[in-house]
């Protein structure tokens, strides 16, 4: 009778070096001290970040640019159940004023009993009306941004967060952090209730959890690795990864370009698990391409699709419960019109979408503001939400009692933030290129493919430089990877220096800017001083 082998497969002999060596060789884990220190660290970030948001939260007493259409539905969905049509004046006082100054003005309930066209779908102006309800509604314009304020202190918890697990460096975490709190997008994104910031906390927060996905699928990975598996262990579905499709049908509950991130993330996810399964030594193309791309990749979608769908469509409930919705008896009226084998509340459904759809994909109306999305990355138009000269010298103004006083709010990032994190985007690339691969260059990249780069098909339609905070968090994370790279190769003495000298430039030119985007009364010199291109103003 024949001896029996004792020694593992022949796979995972040949490759155990290489594995300790990789990305799946296990790291000690943090001790309870350290853990509980970067979630104080954070914390404190946080609480600074919340500060720059919440103070004076109110200012300005007015309905500031799109604010018109979301924070008016918002109190509108909260009143009805729907969004409501508004007239475009009221009397107030006895004259004839814009329903905008009326409704900053208190009179908050001179809706017309016509549905609205929504052209976004409704999850982010019910995030706005839970704000209004829990902040003392409409008369309140601090209320109108609690939750995007709020959106904005979570951005920055979970992009610390995120750098943490990618970089597994504190000081690099909180550097991430700290951009976040004071870049400028971000302070006025918070401090105005619009859509896009509740778009870019969903898809930071389905990144994080793809994330914790990628760090359970390499610990089952190297345990079967070492334990001599002749095959890779079951990554498919994970909780992580169904809350992610789940974040990822808010995000585009909120707006329809919450889809290119489902695409994107779901994509990265699948490589990420098939190359590190080639990683663990399962080196058959049969073992990590057909089984870790084609048939992950399969499997994962027939999970994550449906609940992005059925999350997406949830967000829709109140469209459905309502008979007075928008288009919402389309169908009694379009007789042998649109999709026919649906249920008539369906079709209505199809054809609102489809009106949606012309809409977004025809858009080119003139703005004096409209930005070509390629020039996003560089803030070279930014958005004017709200300029307004003001009477007498409140404020800063009285430094200059001869000069006009001003208040503006101004949708222009921190430009060494944004100005540096578009050279580190290509410098980033570079240095994966030269290490031979790193996965965390998809991290950097992610955000990029998925909240810029689909924009590039629509060059010509009327769009905003305020529409790249969902970009911001990755400009950061470019940054951050660059910075990640000085510490491995430097001395500790030369990281801290780029370090504290880059922090410090960033901060005086946030303190320098942070008037105009917090509509502080100033001088209209001191205005004129931040217009530092011509396109600026």
């Amino acid at each position: 009778m024949g001896m029996r082998s004792t020694g593992t497969p022949k796979h995972a002999a040949a490759e155990r070096v290489e594995l300790e060596s990789s990305e799946l060789a296990a790291s000690s884990p943090p001790s309870a001290h350290a853990r509980l220190m970067t979630w104080v660290w954070t914390l404190v970030i946080a609480l600074f970040g919340g500060l720059l948001r919440f103070v004076r939260l109110g200012q300005p007493r007015a309905v500031v640019f799109d604010e018109t259409y979301y924070v008016k539905d918002a109190w509108t969905m909260l009143n009805t159940g729907e969004p409501m049509s508004w007239p475009d004046e009221v009397s107030l006082g006895g004259q004839m004023v814009p329903v905008d100054t009326a409704f900053a003005d208190g009179d908050t309930n001179a809706w017309i009993n016509t549905a609205e066209y929504a052209v976004h779908p409704p999850l982010g102006k019910w995030l706005i009306a839970a704000g209004l309800k829990l902040f003392g509604g409409a008369a309140n314009p601090a209320a109108w941004r609690a939750a995007t304020a709020i959106a904005g202190v979570l951005g920055i918890v979970l992009l610390i967060r995120i750098t943490l697990r990618l970089f597994r460096n504190l000081p690099v975490a909180l550097l991430a952090g700290l951009l976040m709190a004071i870049d400028g997008v971000s302070i006025v994104m918070s401090r105005t209730g619009l859509l896009d910031i509740f778009i870019m906390v969903f898809a930071l927060g389905a990144f994080s959890l793809l994330l914790i996905h990628r760090d359970w699928a390499a610990a089952r990975l190297r345990m079967a690795a070492q334990s001599g598996a002749n095959r890779p262990p079951q990554i498919t579905f994970s909780w992580w990864r169904a809350g992610a499709a789940v974040l990822l049908g808010c995000a585009t509950g909120v707006k329809w370009s919450g889809i290119y991130f489902f695409a994107v993330f779901c994509v990265i996810s699948v490589f990420w698990d098939a190359w590190m399964i080639r990683q663990a030594g399962f080196r058959s193309p049969r073992q990590w391409l057909a089984r870790g791309v084609f048939g992950d990749g399969l499997l994962a979608a027939l999970y994550m699709v449906p609940l992005y769908a059925a999350t997406y469509l949830l967000t829709w409930v109140g469209w459905f419960v309502h008979p007075n919705s928008y288009m919402r008896n389309w169908a009694a009226t379009h007789t042998g019109q649109g999709v026919q084998w649906l249920p008539a509340d369906w079709r209505s459904f199809v054809a609102y979408h489809a009106e949606m759809w012309r809409f977004h994909t025809t858009l080119d109306a003139p703005h004096d503001y409209k930005a070509n999305p390629l020039t996003w990355p560089l803030q070279i138009r930014p958005t004017s939400f709200y300029w307004q000269k003001l009477d007498g010298h409140p404020g800063l103004c009285s430094l200059s009692p001869r000069s006009q006083c001003v208040a503006a709010v101004t949708s222009l990032g921190n430009p060494l933030i944004w100005w540096l994190g578009s050279l580190c985007a290509v410098l980033a690339i570079v240095i994966a290129i030269l290490k031979r691969g790193d996965w965390r260059i998809w991290a950097v990249l992610a955000g990029f493919l998925g909240g810029w780069l689909p924009w590039a098909q629509y060059l010509n339609r009327t769009t905003f430089t305020f529409y790249s905070i969902v970009l911001l968090p990755w400009m950061i994370l470019a940054i951050c990877y660059v910075f990640n790279w000085v510490r491995e190769t430097s001395s500790r003495e030369v990281w801290l220096i780029t370090l504290w000298v880059m922090v410090g430039v960033c901060a005086i030119v946030s303190v320098f800017f942070y008037p105009i985007w917090t509509a502080m009364p100033v001088p209209y010199e001191f205005w004129r001083m931040h217009m530092w291109l011509p396109s600026w103003i």
